[in-house]
């Protein structure tokens, strides 16, 4: 019982990828004068509408919290900007063959892979002030990402990313 625990702990904990997150941001920006913000009408995120709408609502979720509501006058726009790629499998085998007799040798060797490549997603967050400096803070965050996963799954990914993204918001000057 003790070996199938351990092996359903291994399994959990290896097939949770882990969330990256660069955050950038204007020096000098007085960030308590943000209190409203909006999405831009023509928001281009690179994710099917589901998972956009997704996102949306788990990022106004979170931006409550951060004590900031959506408005149609907004002090501030959000851009979304969103890429997939394959990470490049980097686990092989290596199969080998040689031989040599009176001082003469050679050899053959082959990398095969091993597993399939895991798909990542890059998600781009950026703060704009239309008004007055343009953009003010972003963040990027890089994780695996499953075409194939539930809504649910989705949703509990997005959340976890935005949680984290938004961690950095407003950052310590």
């Amino acid at each position: 019982m003790k070996k199938i625990l351990v092996l359903f702990f291994i399994i959990v904990i290896s097939s949770c990828a882990p969330i990256y997150v660069n955050y950038d941001f204007e020096k000098g920006t007085n960030f308590t004068t943000y209190k409203t913000y909006n999405y831009y009408s023509d928001l281009e995120t690179g994710m099917s509408e589901l998972d956009t709408k997704r996102l949306i609502d788990v990022m106004n979720a979170q931006m409550q919290v951060k004590g900031l509501t959506l408005s149609d006058t907004p002090d501030f726009y959000v851009n979304v900007v969103s890429s997939t790629y394959e990470n490049n499998n980097r686990n092989t085998v290596g199969v080998g063959v040689g031989g040599g007799n009176r001082n003469v040798g050679g050899g053959i060797t082959i990398g095969l892979p091993i597993g399939q490549p895991k798909m990542n997603r890059t998600i781009l967050f950026e703060f704009i002030d239309e008004k007055g400096i343009g953009l003010f803070w972003q963040a990027e965050s890089e994780s695996g990402y499953n075409q194939n996963a539930s809504s649910e799954k989705r949703e509990a990914q997005f959340n976890a990313i935005v949680e984290k993204v938004l961690k950095g918001y407003p950052p310590k000057q």
